[in-house]
């Protein structure tokens, strides 16, 4: 008897031994595909928007990644119905014609996403890729500010401070930025400092009014993210389609959609349709501090690859700057001493993670647990 516990006790013993290794190689594989998100789609929007010869049309590039993101989801919706078109189809007029209500509750934060898309193509046009990283950061100061204000949310004293600290960070660097304007801007005549400033600034502001009002509607709501998706990305190709032909409706009636369109434009366009349903793969794998690692690491190996990239120049301030955003980041990420309220983390750490990205931050486990949230729709 005594024989036999032992042994059970010692198997218990070695599976939770092998799940915890489990555990922690899934952990390693979320920090390493969130930084590889955070920092590859930066680095390849700066690298095509910077090259010479003909230059794609921003505008058809967001459309066709809100294209590919409702296609991608209505895919996910359909293996969940167990490919059962009928069923598949009957779900989707339900939920969004005939509760069309619900539906057009989508139409602002889908406003929002599709200019701050191409908001994020005007600010990498025109900003070195590391001071974009650095300064898109301001995301979470604003993600924090309106979750206090619309949600009711309360930080932590080290949230604030680190709030100080990240806008304290940012400010330095856009002082040695802006001394360092015209050698920053010289490899091209099309490029702005300034435009690409007040373009990511506008960026960080919706994106976190967007994060936030999305979050509040996911809370208020039995719909599975999915679905939320596909509602958005109907809305974001129609707004999308209305601002390319605001836009560029006569260039691209002349040149076509898809031109200037590369093998690496491809890339960048994948990268952002995919990215965001990628990192909600991975996501639950990845607790609020790993997240804020994932976004201190990207800094890092952004500013690096812009180095050999891009020929950027890193002096003391910039480094200095920089600093205080990567502490702030991971200080803000850091679990709160009381357990009582939720933090805006959840929303602003990991919506941090990339440009294009942010609807991925409030996603729930990728497939199991859709299904019982879509039948109470």
């Amino acid at each position: 008897m005594a024989v036999g516990k032992h042994s059970q006790a010692a198997e218990e013993k070695t599976t939770t031994r092998g799940q915890s290794d489990v555990n922690r190689r899934l952990k390693y594989i979320s920090l390493a595909v969130l930084v590889v998100q955070n920092a590859s789609l930066i680095l390849s929007i700066r690298y095509v928007r910077t090259l010479p010869g003909d230059r794609f049309f921003t505008t058809s590039a967001v459309v066709m990644a809100e294209i590919l993101k409702v296609l991608t989801c209505l895919l996910i919706i359909l293996l969940q119905k167990k490919f059962s078109v009928k069923e598949t189809m009957s779900f989707l007029v339900d939920s969004i014609v005939f509760q069309y209500k619900d539906t057009l509750k989508l139409a602002v934060p889908s406003l929002i996403y599709t200019l701050q898309n191409n908001l994020q193509y005007i600010a990498i046009s025109n900003l070195p890729a590391a001071t974009f990283q650095v300064t898109y950061q301001l995301k979470i100061l604003t993600t924090a500010l309106f979750s206090v204000l619309m949600l009711r949310k309360s930080l932590s004293r080290v949230q604030w401070v680190s709030l100080l600290l990240l806008f304290g960070g940012v400010a330095i660097v856009q002082v040695q930025q802006e001394g360092n304007k015209e050698a920053s801007v010289s490899d091209s005549s099309n490029q702005n400092y300034t435009v690409g400033l007040v373009a990511v600034v506008i960026s960080c502001m919706s994106s976190g009014f967007a994060g936030v009002y999305f979050e509040k509607i996911l809370k208020g709501s039995s719909a599975s993210v999915w679905l939320r998706n596909v509602q958005l990305g109907v809305f974001g190709t129609v707004l999308g389609l209305l601002g390319m032909w605001w836009n560029d409706g006569a260039a691209i009636a002349e040149r076509g959609f898809l031109f200037g369109y590369t093998g690496m434009v491809w890339c960048v366009i994948f990268n952002q349709a995919f990215g965001g349903l990628l990192v909600a793969v991975v996501v639950k794998y990845a607790d609020n501090i790993l997240k804020g690692f994932a976004t201190s690491f990207s800094i890092i190996v952004s500013t690096v690859m812009s180095i050999y990239l891009f020929g950027f120049h890193v002096d003391l301030m910039f480094t200095a700057g920089a600093g205080l955003v990567i502490g702030a980041v991971y200080m803000y990420s850091l679990p709160k001493a009381a357990s009582g309220s939720s933090s805006p983390s959840s929303s602003s750490s990991s919506s941090a993670a990339a440009p294009g990205t942010d609807r991925g931050a409030e996603m729930e486990a990728f497939l199991p647990k859709c299904d019982g949230k879509e039948k109470g729709s």
